[in-house]
């Protein structure tokens, strides 16, 4: 009997001591995302921040220009990057005149945990002028976009953290490096550690308004071929 009544208080003790540690480590993620956003969500009207569903981070949604906008950080953690990375995954979503996918990957060196651009059937020739370590695919190779009507608002994959530009009927998203993990805190305890990155205000503006320009370059060429 007091066996039982031992073990029943010990049961009780330990998934009390589990909730506690479980609420620490959550109210510990939730500011560490909140601080995250911080300085960003001064960009957005209407800004908020929502639960994936996942382990890693949330997303800030809100609107841009009157536009619907989507930021989602994403950990990268998979064995061909020499360190983990996080990725900032930038939407516009806004229905585009579009039949196919235009995919341009920087530098593409195996399967990513933030594209589907691995998946895309049809590889076309880079066009002249285009960045040299660019690679484009398509889901439509009769269909892509023209690629004068990207070509303008490519000096953005000049600084190495750019890293790739998909423009779908559905809308657009730049995808650009944050951070790479610490290479002290990986190398010993597997731990993908970004330090104290943020997302700032200015880059985020930047990311927005070179979207909402190819946005309108698009919207421009389809009334001029209408």
């Amino acid at each position: 009997m007091w066996n039982t009544i031992i073990g029943a208080v010990a049961a009780v003790a330990l998934a009390l001591y589990l909730l506690r540690r479980f609420r620490r480590e959550h109210d510990r993620r939730r500011g560490k995302y909140e601080r995250f956003f911080r300085n960003a969500t001064s960009v957005l009207a209407d800004a908020h921040i929502e639960d994936t569903d996942t382990v890693g981070y949330p997303k800030l949604a809100g609107r841009y220009r009157g536009l619907a906008v989507q930021v989602l950080p994403v950990i990268d953690t998979l064995a061909t990057r020499r360190l983990p990375a996080l990725w900032l995954l930038v939407t516009l979503q806004d229905a585009l005149p579009l039949k196919g996918r235009f995919d341009l990957m920087m530098r593409p060196a195996g399967p990513t945990t933030f594209s589907n651009f691995d998946l895309l059937p049809f590889t076309v020739e880079r066009p002249a002028g285009y960045p040299e370590h660019a690679v484009l695919r398509t889901d439509d190779s009769g269909h892509l976009l023209p690629a004068h009507v990207v070509a303008p608002h490519l000096d953005v994959f000049l600084d190495t953290h750019a890293k790739e530009l998909l423009i779908t009927p559905n809308g657009l998203r730049l995808v650009w490096l944050l951070a790479e993990a610490s290479r002290a805190r990986y190398g010993v305890f597997r731990e993908a550690d970004f330090g104290d990155t943020d997302l700032e205000a200015e880059l985020l503006t930047g990311l927005l308004d070179r979207l909402v320009a190819i946005r309108q370059s698009v919207l421009d060429w389809s009334r001029s071929n209408a």
